[in-house]
């Protein structure tokens, strides 16, 4: 069952997205002449002739280039591998003499076309975000509780107190207190502000970090600290509880708290990013299909106790994850991506002409190959983790 599941959601983020450079290319008056989901040879293939029309399963390349009345027309396929998916566009990766051809649109023209994948993936992250938070409110980042003896105690933070900033980072819901502390651990001596909401007053307050117990830890962002025997003393705190019930608001809270939820997932991501490239995000901590799938399958399990509803609005937030994650990555200057492709029409902007299409197309092919090189290393990661823990 997780599987078929997994596979809905990808399916459903894939075609957005592909939907996204579907709908730019055809409102800027370019043909597309396949539109499909999955990747590999073709199970199932709808055209739209001026005869009427079309289905064929297992349809060829061969048999689709024979077909005189295809010519002109948008191709809709099912492929048998259910990953990916694709919007080929006349002209796109070659020259092509013909008006409707990509290559023969202007560069604004075609960075909208490209654009539009990633974006549609942030706008079906937006919509997901309206509908849990319509259902089940957003979480604003309240302290529950604070600890007697700790500094955020003795700073004078109170139950109730918002914070909405730490360290100059914007705070708008409660889980980016955890995720900020998870990407910048507490240590010894290390200060920090949190500036605080209480009614209509602000104010800063600046406290250190102090190595206590970690028996009902409540904020214990830092690595367990060990002694000399091994024996663990503590975790640096400031000490205090956060993570207050969801609220509900009006459609105007919807609205803005639906923005926050993306923008959350789409920092998160870049960060994510940041540290893996830095070494501060290993290997096993990286996931790719198969470790979704598991994933998948965990986040139903621990909801489904729930009710069907908690299911659907847990899918629903990992949906959210995986549109916005998906929009970013595609994002990023790579060849064979969008962001690669946008690079290549920065710079054509920038030079006032465009780049050779077979250097691009070189590099494009590098890239390609790279991507399916690191897409072989994470399902083997994923398989790996699987097997041995």
């Amino acid at each position: 069952m997780k599987i078929v599941i997994a596979l809905l959601i990808f399916s459903l983020i894939i075609i957005i997205h592909e939907l996204g450079h579907f709908l730019l290319a055809r409102f800027n008056g370019v043909e597309v002449t396949e539109f499909s989901l999955g990747m590999g040879p073709r199970i199932f293939t709808f055209v739209k002739t001026d005869k009427g029309i079309r289905i064929k399963f297992f349809a060829s390349q061969k048999y689709c280039d024979a077909q005189e009345d295809f010519v002109g027309k948008t191709m809709y396929s099912i492929k048998i591998l259910p990953f990916g998916g694709s919007c080929i566009m006349l002209g796109e990766d070659d020259v092509v003499d013909a008006e409707n051809a990509f290559c023969k649109k202007n560069v604004y023209q075609r960075m909208s076309i490209v654009f539009a994948g990633p974006f549609f993936n942030f706008l079906l992250a937006f919509i997901l975000s309206i509908i849990i938070v319509a259902v089940a409110g957003y979480d604003k980042p309240m302290v529950v509780s604070v600890e007697d003896g700790m500094p955020m105690k003795e700073a004078g933070v109170m139950a109730g107190d918002e914070i909405v900033e730490i360290n100059g980072s914007r705070i708008h819901l409660d889980r980016e207190i955890s995720t900020y502390f998870m990407m910048n651990p507490l240590s010894e001596d290390e200060d920090v502000t949190f500036t605080i909401k209480r009614g209509e007053e602000k104010f800063d307050v600046t406290v250190q970090a102090k190595l206590a117990p970690s028996e009902n830890v409540s904020d214990g962002f830092a690595e367990t600290v060990t002694g000399e025997d091994a024996e663990p003393v503590g975790t640096y705190r400031v000490g205090f509880v956060h993570g207050a019930e969801r609220v509900k608001g009006n459609v105007v809270d919807v609205i803005k708290y639906s923005v926050y939820e993306v923008k959350y997932w789409i920092v998160t991501t870049v960060k994510s990013l940041g540290m893996m490239i830095t070494g501060q995000v290993g290997k096993d901590e990286i996931s790719g299909p198969v470790g979704i799938v598991n994933t998948i399958g965990d986040l139903v399990d621990d909801s489904k106790d729930f009710g069907i509803s908690s299911v659907m609005l847990t899918l629903m937030s990992f949906c959210i994850l995986l549109s916005a994650n998906l929009g970013v990555m595609n994002l990023l200057p790579i060849p064979a991506l969008d962001g690669g492709r946008l690079l290549f029409q920065i710079i054509e902007v920038i030079r006032r002409k465009p780049i050779n299409p077979e250097k691009e197309g070189m590099i494009t092919v590098i890239g390609f190959v790279a991507l399916m090189i690191l897409m072989v290393f994470i399902l083997f990661n994923d398989i790996t983790k699987i097997i041995f823990g």
